[in-house]
């Protein structure tokens, strides 16, 4: 489950003084008195307002209170606001930590995506450092009705029609939006009632980024059409979260018995048809904190696991990792290794992004001591044509069909270390060292062992 929940409703209308009231029923709502709280502060109208009406609000009194700012070095004007924050949290006496972010430049994500990446991973590795059980987030009633706009023009499902959750938890740290009913009139008016000093960004009038043409060339309009803007695209939105919630909870019912938290048995894409397969392998995606592939992608996916799922040959390279198939089950594992070649100096370990390489001294197993003192000693990935002969056997064989033999996944096999002695191949790990350079029994030797790291998510 993805962790996501709404605040109690409000009574009422929202006048200036809702705002404290919100923050109230956000944090009581999910947090035991005496956690740890932060607001992520940008110096902004919205975030000084939530700051304001955290820090007045009575429940606060129960909670440490901190403000985060992240500093993503794209406006001339980003140390002025840094400073801004940090003098505006002395004045209320509460820490104020700032972490500068660089924004990935690549140019098949726009800036506005960019940053919003870096600045959630900057607030997450905050909140882990200090210990927040929460973090708040300022967005209103019109960045929801926005969102739900943009994800409409990029033709996205009910999950992304939903926009914002209120309040959602990643397993460690909850993330709150106090004021996502409230619209921006609210915000504007408490901002004036308490005389609240705030920065403004240049760029919110760039209409070169989609949010601000939406802003500045659209919603005027709509708001001329539809009086009830923006709660009537919130309430579109929550709409549409209920029907993605609903979608999820079809999957599970069709994955029990199949799904066991890491892999899906792929005999049951065969029982489902088109669109609830569909539905099925997004929402086991999703599991692996994985997005959803485009509607093509997924619709071949499928149609490719209903017609042999159980080929160990498919694969689906998506979002920095691959789908496959390994005995018969549907899994998330890391892209195959580039190659690598590395002399071994004798460290006692050796991490790699793949997994980490450990040896110890024993006797009477692994290789032996005297070949690998008198020996140049390398560490390296798998070459086609390799060929190993076991202690106890006849005859020297391939080392991707020991591999396979020993249950080890197609995608990880050219990965695992293999030890070389003076150019010979000496042993690989998670198989076993070749006859010629085994130790004798009670002769030292040196034996490795491989760790594998877990899938990329």
């Amino acid at each position: 489950m993805d962790g996501t929940r709404r605040f109690p409703p409000a009574d009422g209308t929202a006048p200036p003084h809702a705002l404290p009231a919100a923050v109230a029923r956000a944090i009581a709502s999910v947090l035991p008195d005496g956690a740890r709280v932060a607001v992520a502060l940008s110096g902004g109208r919205d975030s000084v307002a939530l700051l304001d009406a955290t820090l007045i609000d009575p429940v606060a009194a129960n909670h440490a209170i901190v403000a985060f700012h992240v500093d993503h070095g794209l406006s001339t004007s980003a140390p002025a606001w840094a400073q801004f924050c940090r003098e505006l949290c002395a004045s209320r006496a509460i820490p104020c930590f700032v972490r500068s972010v660089a924004v990935d430049r690549d140019p098949r994500v726009s800036v506005e995506a960019a940053a919003r990446n870096a600045r959630y991973a900057a607030l997450a590795a905050l909140a882990r450092e200090h210990r927040m059980a929460a973090v708040l987030l300022a967005h209103h009633a019109d960045d929801q009705a926005e969102t739900t706009l943009l994800q409409l023009l990029r033709g996205a499902g009910p999950r992304g029609l939903a926009a914002m959750p209120e309040a959602r938890f990643d397993g460690a740290l909850w993330w709150l939006r106090p004021f996502l009913q409230m619209p921006r009139t609210v915000i504007d008016d408490y901002v004036a009632q308490r005389a609240l000093r705030h920065v403004d960004d240049e760029s919110n009038a760039d209409d070169r980024y989609r949010r601000n043409a939406l802003r500045n060339a659209i919603v005027p309009a709509l708001r001329g059409m539809a009086p009830g803007y923006p709660g009537t695209l919130v309430r579109a939105a929550e709409l549409q979260a209920d029907a993605a919630a609903l979608l999820d909870d079809l999957a599970q019912l069709d994955a029990r018995g199949a799904y066991d938290g890491a892999s899906l048995d792929c005999a049951l894409f065969a029982t489902l048809d088109a669109r609830r397969g569909g539905n099925v392998l997004r929402w086991f995606l999703r599991e692996q904190r994985l997005p959803a592939p485009s509607r093509a992608r997924l619709g071949e996916a499928v149609r490719q696991l209903q017609r042999n799922g159980a080929d160990s040959r498919f694969a689906l390279r998506h979002g920095g990792a691959e789908l496959g198939v390994h005995v018969g089950r549907l899994v998330v594992h890391r892209l195959e290794v580039e190659p690598y070649r590395r002399g071994w100096d004798g460290a006692e370990q050796w991490v790699m992004p793949h997994g980490t390489l450990t040896f110890a001294c024993v006797r009477g197993a692994g290789i032996a001591a005297r070949h690998v003192g008198a020996s140049t000693v390398t560490i390296r990935s798998g070459v086609a044509g390799e060929r190993l002969r076991l202690p106890g056997r006849d005859t020297r064989r391939n080392v991707a069909d020991l591999l396979r033999e020993a249950g080890v996944p197609r995608w990880d096999r050219r990965g695992i270390p293999r030890i070389y002695c003076d150019g010979a191949l000496a042993a690989v790990a998670s198989i076993g060292e070749d006859a010629a350079f085994a130790a004798a029994a009670g002769e030292p030797g040196f034996a490795w062992r491989w760790q594998p790291a877990s899938a990329s998510r």
